[in-house]
């Protein structure tokens, strides 16, 4: 595919409406919005702006796993274009409010993958779809018509070009579809000649999700009204599955569409379009959506000859940048878990917090890049605490799908405590968290009986008992913190239950019995996705989830060889996984499996035994052999940005082992020079000498011109501003990071 020249093309047309063209750098052309959506990465393919609330682009026809976002490279049929839509999850949602504009004979139904002329869908080609940064268009084969979409914050812009011949024209809008879940209520209403409003309530992954929308054309309509797919009389409708078609007039060409949605109304849809949108010019809307990305983007500059690393850095931070999505209107009114409107909220309110995955790199990456939205995403959170009584889990528009384990958006939170962040409650965040984690959620009350979870009682009993010793890490040290010495005493001793797993004849975590006796059968390898002790994987994978304490995990081994030697095995043992494994278990080196979160710090860990070389061996390794400039350029989902930040991460050269404690490992860094962007004026510029595809070893570091020996850098140091330097070499310095003192811990003055 030719990226460049679709991104070229784009620009030319909106350049001389760009204000900043003269001195933004344009980052948006790197990136290549078309990596991830093949395989199985299940990345969105459209039209958004940087956590914006509209997420616009194509539906194909949902055929299962890998239709997640609702489009899959390897497909050819479309079946319209919908303004949410959900980038790299695991499960299928969203795909709300879908538009299709067809011509000939009125349709109610899209038609088949295998007979799309039974209906209003059509056929397309790649070599006909143009896709760049905050723009997608595609050409309908079988109509003849152009479709090119945009977006700000909370509308989507709509462009059709119809062909010449007079023909019958006209846009299905259907409530009743869209990606995986189920229509509970939906309304729609003809407003005036040009408008068009309505909402869509479902139940799916999501339990209870309600969106409305208002629809402003370019030229008058006539909406013709179904149920299902039984034509209805009037100008609005209400049921379980409200269709219609927007016809058009027949001497029309062109078609212009404004999409505003939002959480609470119509009327709060409309001010959206009246604040957003107040004119028609398409290519002014892409220019700014362009130009908010190349915004973000520009918060990391880096310097290489590897094109394709570079392109796949910027897709990365892309992907990053896409989610959690905003999720209030204009005036600040959003519809909180509870489904009460809340008004004019002091705060921007966001949702799609995918935290099981997402707390490992993606905020603490938001910390550094992203540190002014950090309070709002806290302030989202304890929000839905109040609402619904536990801090969120995987939060979706509006209600938790409590998918996953444990509570991880507790690590978020203690990371933005412990690292300073101002604008929200302490004292409420605390309580939050300390509630949440003495709460009976999912097996938590088995730890004031037990302090473990018994595997004949509970599934996934050991992922679910390291991920909760995690967060209770976190609490303990913001405890500390606010002098609140009996709940650090609390949380620390609960911190350590993750031993009371461990195996030591085995050296694996294992599922421990109400009896105290171990799980048998106990095969290390033995994977059922999440019908056994461990979720996602296996031991040998979980193993290492212990990222709050890598010195009490060496402990248990009872060395550092031990430990070394275990984890040098992890890398090398070529087993099957056998059939019934989880598919989630993907990238594997071994039985590392970088295509699933769990594993992400693992490479990591030789550092705190004092073998930083060997974690540069294995980043290198992944960086070159797990990403990739293709479709199919991810090993496993992308999972709301957690597999694009752990590339960022490690393509800088450092990343956070423990989500919470403001400690980066140092790994192989990739490029020549990258200098990142801080607030107040500040920028902290990172330089590789003797950089190369060979030399991946660290030889020597300087923080600020003065030798640093330390294989770690802090946040704080960071924060700072100042420049941070590698020497690389083709050969280890297996004395670089070596000696305890410069090794990283779990907790650093």
């Amino acid at each position: 595919m030719n990226f460049s020249k679709y991104v070229f093309l784009i620009l030319v047309g909106v350049v001389s409406i760009n204000t900043n063209a003269g001195t933004a750098k344009k980052l948006s052309r790197e990136v290549d919005p078309y990596i991830g959506t093949g395989g199985h990465g299940h990345t969105f393919l459209g039209a958004t702006t940087p956590f914006g609330a509209v997420q616009i682009g194509p539906n194909n026809i949902n055929k299962g796993w890998d239709w997640c976002s609702g489009y899959h490279y390897s497909d050819s049929i479309v079946v319209g274009f919908s303004h949410l839509h959900l980038s790299g999850t695991g499960c299928t949602d969203t795909g709300d409010l879908m538009f299709m504009p067809y011509t000939g004979k009125l349709q109610t139904a899209p038609g088949g993958q295998d007979n799309p002329d039974a209906g209003y869908a059509s056929r397309y080609s790649h070599k006909n779809e143009k896709v760049g940064v905050g723009y997608y268009s595609l050409f309908l084969d079988d109509y003849g018509v152009e479709v090119e979409l945009t977006a700000t914050k909370r509308v989507a812009f709509h462009h059709y070009t119809f062909p010449v011949e007079k023909e019958q024209k006209q846009v299905m809008i259907n409530l009743k579809d869209a990606n995986g879940d189920r229509a509970t209520d939906t309304f729609m209403e003809q407003v005036d000649e040009y408008t068009i409003r309505g909402y869509r309530f479902s139940a799916g992954w999501t339990p209870s999700q309600q969106i409305y929308f208002t629809a402003v054309f370019s030229v008058p309509v006539k909406l013709v009204l179904y149920n299902h797919d039984r034509k209805v009389s009037g100008t609005k409708y209400r049921s379980t599955g409200v269709k219609a078609n927007a016809c058009l007039p027949d001497d029309v060409t062109t078609v212009d569409v404004k999409v505003g949605i939002s959480p609470v109304s119509t009327e709060n849809a409309l001010k959206n379009i009246q604040s957003e949108l107040n004119h028609w010019n398409f290519k002014k809307v892409v220019a700014e959506a362009n130009s908010a990305w190349n915004e973000e983007l520009s918060k990391v500059s880096v310097k290489t000859k590897d094109k394709t690393a570079k392109t796949i850095f910027y897709t990365a931070l892309y992907h990053a940048f896409i989610q959690p999505n905003t999720f209030n209107d204009v005036n600040n009114d959003y519809r909180g878990s509870d489904k009460k409107v809340y008004r004019n909220g002091d705060f921007t309110n966001y949702t799609v917090f995918s935290l099981w995955d997402t707390y490992r790199a993606a905020h603490p990456l938001y910390t550094i890049l992203e540190p002014e939205r950090v309070p709002d995403f806290i302030n989202s959170m304890l929000a839905i605490y109040d609402q619904q009584g536990l801090l969120p889990v995987w939060h979706l528009y509006g209600s938790d799908t409590h998918e996953m384990i444990g509570i991880q958006s507790i690590p978020v939170i203690a990371d933005a405590i412990l690292k300073g962040f101002k604008g929200f409650d302490y004292e409420r965040a605390f309580n939050a968290m300390k509630a949440s984690m003495l709460s009976d959620y999912k097996s938590l009350s088995y730890l004031k009986t037990n302090k473990y979870i018994p595997s004949d009682k509970e599934g996934e009993s050991v992922a679910k008992g390291l991920e909760y010793a995690i967060a209770d890490w976190g609490i303990a040290q913001v405890a500390q913190k606010l002098g609140k010495m009996d709940d650090y005493k609390l949380f620390s001793e609960r911190a350590s239950y993750y031993k009371l797993y461990w195996d030591s004849k085995t050296h694996f975590f294992r599922g421990k019995n109400m009896d105290g006796s171990f799980s048998t059968p106990f095969d290390p390898v033995r994977s059922t996705h999440r019908n056994d002790d461990y979720c996602e994987g296996n031991a040998w994978q979980y193993t290492w989830l212990v990222p709050e304490d890598v010195e009490g995990l060496i402990g248990l081994f009872g060395s550092e060889s031990a430990f070394v030697n275990k984890l040098d095995s992890l890398f090398h043992l070529d087993q099957s996984l056998g059939d019934n494994a989880s598919p989630d278990i993907s990238g594997l080196i071994g039985q590392y499996a970088h295509g699933n979160e769990p594993g992400h710090h693992t490479i990591y860990l030789y550092a705190f035994a004092g073998q930083q070389w060997k974690t540069a061996e294995m980043a290198r390794q992944v960086l070159k052999t797990m990403y990739f400039n293709k479709p199919n350029g991810l090993a496993g989902n992308e999972d709301c940005g957690q597999m694009s930040s752990w590339y960022v991460f490690s393509a800088l050269g450092f990343y956070p082992v423990n989500p919470s404690n403001g400690v980066y490992v140092f790994g192989s860094p990739l490029f020549d020079e990258a200098k990142i962007s801080l607030p107040g004026g500040k920028t902290f510029k990172i330089i590789t000498k003797n950089n190369s595809d060979k030399n991946i070893y660290i030889q020597s570091v300087k923080l600020n011109g003065k030798d640093y020996p330390y294989s770690y850098i802090k946040h704080t140091d960071i924060m700072k501003g100042g420049k941070l330097e590698f020497v690389m070499g083709e050969k280890p310095n297996k004395e670089f990071g070596k000696e305890p003192e410069y090794r990283p811990k779990s907790i650093i003055k």
